[in-house]
């Protein structure tokens, strides 16, 4: 039996004083997982008074995104793209480093991808 996993992860994380959201993509997005997470990307940020967020994407296995997933993925960013202080994509593939250029079109904040995890780590951990 062979399992397909895909989806997001969230987290919250902390290095020193500077704390940080994760998100972890696993294999092939779809709208459905953006329809779970959406709401809680936008509960936590909501809930802080003048967020400057720093967010580490780990897709070291993310295999890409469904067409109606990219839309959600972008609407999500148009959403809150204000109130990036910084993302740091951690990735091993060539689009991956793409979409981190088109996505900094769209956020206030910086956005860098990284192919070492203690590089982009040390990235998110330090103020702009």
């Amino acid at each position: 039996m062979t399992i397909n996993r895909n989806g997001l992860s969230i987290g919250i994380e902390r290095i020193d004083s500077s704390f940080f959201m994760t998100l972890k993509a696993i294999g092939k997005l779809t709208h459905e997982d953006y329809e779970m997470i959406a709401p809680m990307i936008d509960s936590a940020i909501d809930g802080v008074k003048n967020a400057k967020i720093k967010i580490l994407v780990d897709g070291t296995e993310m295999e890409g995104w469904e067409p109606r997933a990219a839309w959600d993925d972008f609407k999500l960013g148009i959403r809150h793209g204000k109130e990036f202080e910084k993302i740091a994509i951690y990735g091993n593939k060539n689009w991956q480093e793409i979409a981190a250029k088109i996505g900094s079109w769209f956020v206030s904040g910086e956005i860098k991808y990284f192919e070492n995890y203690n590089n982009a780590v040390q990235w998110i951990g330090t103020s702009k």
